[in-house]
């Protein structure tokens, strides 16, 4: 990454939003602090692609003056990523301090806090600041676990904790208020999104190049037992995290398959979703009652959550989009992605098949406007008649089935 200008992701109520932050630089005898955006506006986007694709167009913004920006425009998509040292869960906050004020959580808290001083002071978000001034506690965070012992120190997190209760929603909004995501290319990021992917499989196929000279020495069982693919902990737990991008923001939440059912974490039909991997992790250490209790591994996912270990990664084949799918039906079939219109009738079937509800599956009937042209999209046969325009009925069937979805989701 270019010296001083780093990528950060910011857990909002909208999702996690991906930025740039240049901290304090000296420039002609004073000091600077600067975020992405122009004038007024701090710009933030929905992934990496978005944000390369943004610095690759050269539109005017508030970093073009840092002396390292010309570096930042030459930079891969995979630079312009977020390490999990730069994500800040703000809207995990008051989830956060419900916690005991242990190493983890004080260290946590002290990161997110310092960046939104740090976005208050560049935005002039007053508000903000006056928020973080109203409790002694916030400006004591750097010292760690000792500023909250004793009687003294159990106050101190107690105001914090109160202010967080009655205010941290207050000092979202203001931060909300200034955060514009300007328009890019789709080309553009689709380029950076063809990179990210190359780039997350090119230790994958190094480590195949690496391992194959190797097989002409190898015993028979030594050649056997490198064939077997490395399941990772959600693989040995036959649990999957997943990533739902709707109307209704970006959430996390888990699924898997018993007896070849859907099963979601969730309880009589509402599926628990998170704005955040984190912040899923944090309430998967509380052990909640939940339809995947049931599952004979579970203790091991609780057990990981509990000492901090878990780590929520998504593969993209459950990472579920929803977003555009209804504008592109209503341009025919040629318009839509059959990838991912395919993964969208998995998460809103199996949702539906888990809650008890026919809905999704008579409306994604042959005999069903919209279910003959899903079908010919994802299950594509010369044979068959192409659906006709307009599509109308289809795209208020689709939108309808989306609704219901995500009038699924319980949000913490």
């Amino acid at each position: 990454m270019a010296q001083d200008i780093v990528p950060i992701e910011l857990g909002l109520p909208q999702g996690d939003m991906v930025t740039l932050w240049a901290p304090q630089w000296r420039e002609d005898g004073e000091d600077w602090e600067a975020f992405l955006g122009h004038e007024e506006a701090l710009y933030a986007f929905p992934d990496a692609a978005h944000l390369t694709a943004f610095v690759r167009s050269g539109a005017e913004n508030d970093l073009d003056d840092h002396p390292a920006w010309h570096v930042v425009h030459a930079l891969g998509a995979i630079d312009l990523s977020p390490d999990e040292e730069h994500q800040f869960d703000l809207v995990g906050v008051p989830e956060l301090v419900s916690e005991p004020p242990d190493t983890w959580t004080i260290n946590e808290l002290s990161d997110i806090v310092s960046i939104a001083r740090s976005l208050a002071d560049v935005c002039e978000l007053d508000a903000v600041t006056e928020i973080l001034d109203s409790a002694d506690g916030f400006s004591l965070l750097q010292q760690g676990t000792l500023a909250f012992s004793g009687k003294d120190g159990q106050r101190r997190w107690n105001k914090l904790c109160e202010v967080v209760a009655e205010r941290w929603d207050e000092l979202l909004d203001a931060i909300d208020g200034v955060m514009t995501t300007p328009e890019v290319d789709a080309d553009a990021v689709a380029t950076a999104e063809a990179e990210l992917a190359e780039a997350f499989s090119e230790p994958e196929q190094q480590e195949d190049q690496e391992a194959e000279p190797a097989t002409s020495e190898m015993t028979e069982e030594e050649v056997e037992s490198t064939e077997e693919p490395e399941l990772g902990f959600w693989g040995e737990v036959g649990i999957d995290p997943i990533r739902i991008i709707s109307g209704a923001g970006d959430h996390y939440s888990l699924r898997c398959y018993l007896d070849d059912e859907p099963v979601f974490l969730g309880s009589e039909g509402r599926i628990d979703v998170f704005t955040s991997p984190s912040a899923l992790a944090r309430f998967l250490a509380d052990d909640p009652d939940t339809d995947l209790s049931n599952v004979a591994t579970w203790p091991r996912v609780v057990e990981k959550a509990v000492a901090g270990e878990l780590k929520v990664e998504v593969d993209p084949e459950n990472t579920y989009v929803l977003n555009g799918l209804d504008a592109d039906l209503a341009e025919g079939p040629g318009e839509v992605d059959p990838n991912q219109l395919d993964l969208a009738e998995e998460l809103l079937s199996d949702a539906a098949t888990w809650a008890e509800d026919k809905s999704v599956e008579e409306a994604l009937r042959p005999s069903e406007r919209l279910g003959w042209m899903v079908s010919y999209i994802i299950r594509p046969n010369p044979n068959r008649l192409p659906p006709s325009a307009p599509f109308d009925a289809e795209v208020a069937a689709w939108r309808e089935l989306v609704d219901a979805f995500e009038n699924r989701l319980r949000t913490h």
